[in-house]
């Protein structure tokens, strides 16, 4: 009865409905054992087991037992969930204060009373703890059996970590240092400036440099150096004549050579009638060779007009040719703006609303009205939907 009380979480509503269910399993006949088949609970015999095959770093017998308990049928988040379950029954079980929060079969409290006896307390900690983790991260991992069988790797040989952190029978923190480190340092120099070797000092000279008119000759100008004092710092070298002063692109062409193609960057473009009809006859002779005869004529009847320097309006005389001029507006701007060298240029498409068009009646209904019309057609539509239970999107 306690173990149904269990699984129903206390509520008697819920521990007579499985009540009734076993007795009806069973013929009358409720024993522990099948109350634990039916209700799909592990039995905790099987988790004693498992925490002596851990206890004596037996991985192997481990690893069987735990084969045996997933034929079962049991999954491996409920294997982690029980056996934490387990592990914190021993915790409750350590001090005797804590023995009325035990909350087991009746007959077992002896056993687990004994059992945690045996088993350290920082055992029981570790453990609750790998298997908390194990249990969270259940869900994320892709091969479920391998995450399990590596939690009862870890467990299996925790008492071996735990003995080798282990300081005369208590458990101590591991220290990356246990005294100063010794570092090693070097000076840098001092950075100290040396005076010229003719002045005692460093000083600093400001000197105007007078420029001397060179001979008028039929030679081409040179330059020349100009003779000064003593005093003087250094010669300087004055250029005589009026030398051509080279640009920018130039200068980056002798420096650059042949290894890079230099080319000047061209100014934008304002729209102007004439440059624009030609890129769009142009474009329009491009669809027609493309066999897009629809989309070319279209663009021949096609009225355009500047409304400023970067915005055009394309003028069509009915909806359809709007659709075929929209078709192309991608390629379209891209062609102008590059004839133009203007990436700002844009333009807007007007419908002539003085021409009355003939639409086509695919394009005057909506979704609804056009699911009327095939419905009409093909009344087995109409049967589909009702029978799928289908909803149109109107």
């Amino acid at each position: 009865m306690q173990v149904i009380a269990q699984k129903s979480e206390g509520c008697m509503r819920d521990s007579l409905s499985i009540l009734d269910k076993i007795v009806s399993f069973t013929n009358g006949t409720v024993t522990y054992q099948n109350t634990l088949e039916h209700l799909n609970i592990l039995d905790e015999d099987y988790y004693f087991r498992l925490l002596s095959s851990l206890q004596e770093q037996d991985l192997a017998s481990a690893m069987l037992l735990f084969d045996e308990i997933n034929r079962k049928g049991f999954e491996g988040d409920m294997v982690l969930n029980g056996f934490a379950e387990f592990i914190r029954n021993l915790l409750v079980c350590k001090d005797p204060k804590s023995a009325a929060l035990l909350d087991v079969v009746e007959g077992l409290q002896e056993k687990y009373s004994q059992t945690a006896a045996s088993i350290s307390m920082s055992y029981l900690v570790s453990a609750l703890n790998i298997l908390n983790e194990a249990e969270i991260q259940f869900r994320m991992a892709r091969n479920k059996r391998l995450h399990v069988e590596l939690s009862i790797i870890k467990l299996n040989f925790l008492q071996q970590a735990i003995e080798l952190s282990m300081d005369n029978g208590q458990v101590v923190k591991k220290k990356r240092l246990d005294g100063p480190v010794a570092f090693r340092t070097k000076s840098i120099p001092s950075i100290q400036t040396k005076s010229a070797p003719d002045t005692p000092s460093s000083r600093l000279y400001i000197e105007e440099k007078k420029t001397v008119p060179a001979p008028i000759t039929s030679a081409p100008a040179s330059i020349k150096p100009i003779t000064t004092s003593s005093s003087s710092p250094k010669p300087v070298a004055v250029a005589s004549g009026n030398m051509p002063k080279k640009s920018l692109l130039d200068a980056l062409r002798e420096k650059v050579g042949d290894q890079y193609a230099i080319e000047e960057v061209k100014e934008a473009e304002v729209l102007n009638m004439e440059k624009l009809t030609q890129c769009w006859n142009e474009y329009a002779t491009k669809l027609e060779q493309q066999q897009k005869h629809s989309s070319a004529g279209t663009f021949k009847m096609a009225q355009l007009q500047i409304e400023d320097d970067i915005h055009f309006t394309v003028s069509v005389p009915a909806l359809t040719a709007q659709k075929f001029v929209e078709q192309e507006r991608m390629m379209l701007i891209d062609f102008i703006q590059t004839a133009f060298n203007n990436r700002a240029i844009v333009f807007n498409i007007l419908v002539d609303a003085t021409e009355k068009e003939e639409v086509p009646v695919h394009m005057r209904l909506n979704s609804k009205q056009k699911f009327e019309r095939i419905a009409e057609q093909y009344p087995l539509v109409k049967e589909l939907r009702d029978r799928l239970k289908l909803e149109i999107d109107y």
